[in-house]
């Protein structure tokens, strides 16, 4: 005679969803659960309460057993058992035909749902017996990501291996104990779930921030003026050439970012600015360069403006220990440090640099395949009545690609 089907029943603080997970409680002759699931449940359920959680080997041992012996057994789990739950080794243990599963919304359905926001183009990852490395390449390479923590790597373990990683400016939501009574959602940042303490049965959302002049209703607008950065006597990216620039570099929400022969760090804080979930490196081999560089690392922090981190030493040399870049932006060291960046370039990657001279230009673009020149005259006032004449600009060669 055939076994009886093994029911495995998704719960939310002792709800279910639907009649068939009910008809599945109330025919069972045994319900294996957690402590406190099993509490919550109604007290009129005709079957036998079984503690057992935590070993799931034993829990499907156990399972197995009584089974074998003609009883209908019942499984209780968390939400959605077949997303990173029990389903999986249910199956290998019983065969896939032998399941009755029925699901309750995922805990990250209703993360995502208390926070607010869909979840369609979210990543998710588990750090439930797997490395932390994992979520933290996941935070960043992706601007939304859901992460399920546990006892051993809780909330605040993550914050921590971000922290280390130098991970780019993040908005928060620790969701723990969802569907529960005491459930609770924390929104943070990055240095804040590092340094707190929330419970183990969470999920972490954490997604890139909108570019800082969209929060504060302002607008998105880049090519910032060169006044507003210190500089070596007008050795700074005009904002007309850096706003073309930005433009070609098409920045994403998150990865990595060199600013090679970044010089002031005009370009690597307005990428910073544009895009905070963005990991800036800005590299230079000049001292008084580096000194600037650094004090504008210390005004950016690691706030909303996202964090840039200063690398002194002279390319390509300085770029052997940086992860490899989703973006890059050329500013000084010539056609050899161009080829050292298109060798490290992320695939869908984009480089964009500038030169001065038409022929290191043209031999650029064979590189990159693509080449505009910017030529800009500002006018300035002449005479008292207010009259403007034009002053023109060196000319910059634009490069970029690939794309």
């Amino acid at each position: 005679m055939a076994e009886l089907p093994v029911e495995i029943v998704g719960l939310h603080g002792g709800q279910w969803y639907g009649r068939e997970a009910e008809e599945a409680l109330q025919r069972s002759d045994v319900l294996v659960g957690h402590a406190r699931q099993l509490a919550l449940l109604p007290p009129d359920l005709p079957g036998e309460l079984v503690e057992l959680w935590g070993d799931l080997d034993a829990v499907l041992g156990f399972t197995a057993k009584r089974r074998a012996d003609g009883q209908r057994t019942c499984i209780l789990a968390a939400g959605d058992p077949g997303f990173f739950g029990i389903v999986r080794l249910a199956a290998a243990r019983f065969g896939p035909g032998d399941l009755r599963v029925h699901p309750t919304p995922s805990s990250i359905a209703l993360a995502f749902a208390r926070v607010g926001t869909n979840w369609d183009d979210a990543l998710v990852v588990s750090a439930h017996g797997r490395p932390l490395e994992h979520a933290v390449a996941a935070v960043q390479e992706h601007p939304k990501v859901a992460v399920l923590v546990s006892r051993d790597q809780p909330p605040e373990a993550l914050g921590q291996a971000l922290l280390a990683a130098g991970c780019g400016a993040r908005q928060v939501a620790v969701a723990s104990r969802l569907g529960e009574a005491d459930e609770a959602v924390v929104h943070t940042d990055v240095p804040g779930l590092a340094a707190g303490t929330f419970h183990p049965l969470s999920v972490v959302v954490v997604q890139a921030p909108a570019p800082q002049d969209h929060q504060q209703g302002m607008g998105v607008r880049w090519g910032v003026h060169e006044s507003a950065f210190a500089h070596r006597d007008g050795m700074i990216t005009k904002a007309e050439v850096r706003a073309v620039a930005l433009g070609k570099l098409a920045l994403p929400p998150v990865g990595v970012l060199w600013d090679v022969g970044a010089g002031s760090g005009s370009v690597g804080l307005e990428c910073a600015r544009l895009a905070p979930g963005l990991r800036v490196f800005a590299v230079e081999r000049r001292a008084d360069e580096v000194a600037r560089l650094r004090a504008h690392e210390r005004e950016a922090g690691t706030g909303s403006a996202g964090p840039m981190h200063v690398v002194e030493g002279e390319a390509p040399t300085a770029l052997a220990d940086l992860p490899a870049p989703d973006r890059v932006f050329v500013g000084g060291g010539g056609l050899p440090v161009l080829d050292a960046v298109l060798d490290r370039l992320k695939p869908g990657g984009v480089v964009v640099a500038t030169y001065a001279t038409l022929a290191t230009a043209a031999t650029a673009a064979e590189r990159l395949g693509q080449l505009v020149q910017v030529q800009v005259s500002r006018g300035v006032p002449i005479g008292p009545d207010g009259a403007l004449r034009l002053a023109a600009e060196n000319p910059v060669f634009v490069c970029w690609g690939p794309s």
